[in-house]
């Protein structure tokens, strides 16, 4: 069993950025990939960035890239996700995600989420 606890969310204006922080616990000797997703009221839980063990490789849903930025220090066994320009329809519940696998695959553990709210 892997643990995450996320950290970092709030309430941030248009334009600006936050930085979203997954720690995980337990489990943490196996490898494992790590991924963001987001749940806006009212619409699914969407795909949002992932990241491999290694940290070599990462994935973007398109309309996020080059706004979004995943990372991960396994030295403290962290995820990060780093939002910039920030827009309104940013807004929702983020959850760190993993999947026991050096590469990004299915997501097998949750955190509990953390709000991210962009005022306009």
């Amino acid at each position: 069993q892997v643990q995450l606890v996320e950290s970092g969310g709030g309430l941030v204006q248009a334009g600006g950025s936050l930085r979203l922080s997954c720690a995980a616990s337990g489990r943490t000797d196996i490898n494992f990939a790590m991924g963001w997703f987001r749940q806006a009221p009212g619409k699914n839980r969407e795909f949002v960035a992932a990241i491999s063990w290694s940290g070599r490789t990462t994935y973007y849903t398109d309309s996020l890239k080059g706004r979004f930025i995943i990372s991960r220090d396994n030295a403290k066994n962290t995820g990060y996700l780093q939002m910039n320009s920030l827009k309104p329809e940013d807004t929702a519940v983020y959850y760190c995600a993993a999947c026991p696998s050096s590469r990004w695959t299915a997501p097998e553990y949750w955190g509990q989420g953390t709000q991210v709210t962009v005022s306009s």
